[in-house]
């Protein structure tokens, strides 16, 4: 029965483990997005084209608090404040114009937005970008809660994301929640 127990053990330990992975070199997560969009290829509204692609950091706390730690080191605090919202519109809720698809976000930070989103390619490496698509989802809800923040390292300004309930994507383009 003991042996039972500790094969059972190590399995379970062993199945965990990917939580915390953590991957210091490496290509893009979703190599199926292309590098080179057009602004008009993603519009308000989107296109029903649009392919979902899972990204490997949505489901890694390790990369969810390294794009945390970016986007307070990129100054994304500074329009989106903390993900309420500031100059820059908020990220906890769940209706997003661009939508808040992996590959959209992507898109937004690299090639930036009119009124207001600056462009990000070639500033902020790309597995960077990766992570801080990651946090942004777990502001909004959109990541497993098992691999979101747990606490904050900062003043107490808002709940941690791991207490952010789950959302789905009710505020997509062309749905209405």
């Amino acid at each position: 029965m003991m042996r039972l127990v500790t094969i059972v053990t190590l399995v379970l330990a062993t199945a965990a483990c990917e939580r915390e992975q953590r991957r210091f070199t490496e290509a893009s997560p979703a190599s199926g997005v292309p590098q080179t969009l057009k602004m008009g290829q993603l519009e308000p509204g989107g296109s029903p084209q649009q392919v979902a692609i899972q990204s490997e950091y949505e489901e890694n706390a390790w990369a969810i608090s390294e794009g945390k730690r970016n986007f307070e080191w990129f100054n994304c605090v500074g329009c989106h404040a903390h993900g309420g919202g500031g100059m820059g519109p908020p990220l906890i809720d769940s209706r997003w114009i661009y939508g808040s698809e992996p590959e959209n976000i992507f898109a937004t930070i690299m090639q930036g937005r009119p009124n207001g989103m600056p462009a990000f390619r070639g500033r902020i490496p790309q597995q960077q970008v990766w992570q801080i698509v990651a946090y942004v989802r777990s502001i909004g809800g959109l990541t497993p809660a098992d691999a979101r923040s747990q606490r904050d390292d900062d003043l107490f300004y808002k709940k941690p994301e791991a207490r952010t309930p789950q959302k789905g994507p009710e505020g997509q383009p062309g749905r209405r929640p």
